[in-house]
């Protein structure tokens, strides 16, 4: 097959559980660059609700796993230098403990959402798997002079999601169980050397575990040997972010979106807001700390469709039913298991997502009412 160029179209690439995904009846499909699980055979309605029910174990090995170390030997120095390029406190982070964060560009938009670990002697970073060449050269091109920048290619990359999440994870590894919401620490599974963070994508209580690449299989089969533990794929991970309200990267943010737009203010910490003690000093800050004073010209907003029909990424919302011109676009939609019903989130203007209401989406030349409400549907379950 031929690229658009007429150059060779690369092939996808696998996850070390690719054969895992094959033996269990995976469907493939091309995601991000790599062959992976769309869905098993219990199929994505069942594997969404047994993950809200039980324990859910998916692979996020296609995701990039970096560490940032400090060429002075003092962490203060790394933290200092990640804050150019972006707007969170590093500084302030504490030592075994995770935030998420954004990769800004000069006009504000962001490059890339991640998660910054506190790991005492360096930073553990996690991003976007579309996005991680560019990640990689982006921290190369701005940070080589404070920092060592060393991608960890050699680690796959594990979530074990739900309720019964620590309960599976606590019989391989007793210290997890005692781990709080985003705190993230190298700690021993099955005598594995791997980074342990209680943190997740799907509004459930979990973990996160990167395990190096050679025994991803082997930690995984153990923990799939676990009653309450089903594979999830893909479509199943999809639906359940969208329930808990959390942006997909290149489709709800992106490179015109800022994080204050995307209803993203809160990751945003005090001291690097206007009066605080490291204001601005990352791209895009002159925009970013005016639309925190002063709002942004658009919100990001839940929308729940009336009825039953799914209101897709891309359709076009109208303030009324008849309206010439839209005022905003849908960024990710669908059938929300949990919920019973379709649910959405997209982008509206700021004065009409604040008043709530009733709003309509064009669907197959038809314009359905949806209600603009909270992002979340689904109450988090996070261990505090």
């Amino acid at each position: 097959m031929l690229a658009r160029d007429d150059q060779p179209t690369p092939p996808l690439k696998r996850t070390p559980l690719h054969a895992l995904h094959v033996a269990r009846g995976g469907k493939m499909v091309p995601f991000a660059g790599y062959d992976m699980p769309v869905q098993f055979a219990t199929g994505v309605l069942k594997e969404h609700l047994h993950t809200r029910a039980a324990a859910g174990l998916f692979d996020v090995s296609h995701m990039g796993q970096i560490a940032l170390r400090p060429k002075s030997g003092t962490l203060a120095d790394a933290a200092s230098a990640l804050e150019r390029l972006v707007p969170q406190d590093i500084l302030a982070l504490a030592p075994h403990r995770q935030r998420y964060a954004q990769f800004t560009n000069d006009q504000g938009g962001i490059l890339d959402d991640l998660m910054v670990s506190n790991f005492a002697d360096h930073l553990f970073l996690v991003v976007n798997a579309a996005c991680k060449a560019e990640d990689e050269a982006h921290l190369r091109a701005a940070l080589s002079d404070a920092c060592e920048i060393e991608v960890l290619a050699d680690r796959a990359l594990l979530a074990l999601q739900g309720p019964q999440a620590a309960a599976v994870l606590g019989r391989f590894c007793a210290e997890a169980a005692s781990l709080r919401f985003m705190d993230s620490k190298p700690l021993p599974v099955m005598g594995l050397d791997c980074f342990v963070s209680r943190s997740g994508y799907t509004g459930e209580d979990g973990f996160e575990i990167s395990v190096p690449a050679s025994a991803a299989e082997q930690l995984a089969t153990a923990l799939l040997d676990q009653a309450e533990v089903l594979p999830i794929g893909l479509g199943a991970r999809d639906s359940l972010r969208l329930e808990a309200g959390l942006c997909l990267y290149g489709h709800d943010i992106d490179t015109s979106t800022t994080p204050v737009e995307a209803s993203l203010a809160w990751s945003i910490q005090k001291s690097r807001r206007h009066g605080g003690a490291r204001p601005g000093g990352f791209a895009g800050a002159a925009v970013i700390l005016d639309q925190l004073d002063h709002g942004a010209p658009r919100s990001r907003v839940g929308l729940k469709p009336e009825g039953r029909a799914p209101v897709r990424e891309g359709a076009q919302i109208y303030a009324e039913a008849d309206a010439a011109e839209p005022i905003g676009q849908v960024s990710s939609g669908g059938f929300g298991p949990s919920v019973g019903g379709p649910v959405a989130m997209g982008y509206l203007p700021a004065a009409i997502a604040a008043r709530g209401g009733v709003v309509f989406a064009e669907v197959r030349g038809q314009r359905l009412p949806i209600k603009i409400g909270s992002p979340t549907f689904v109450s988090p379950s996070y261990q505090r």
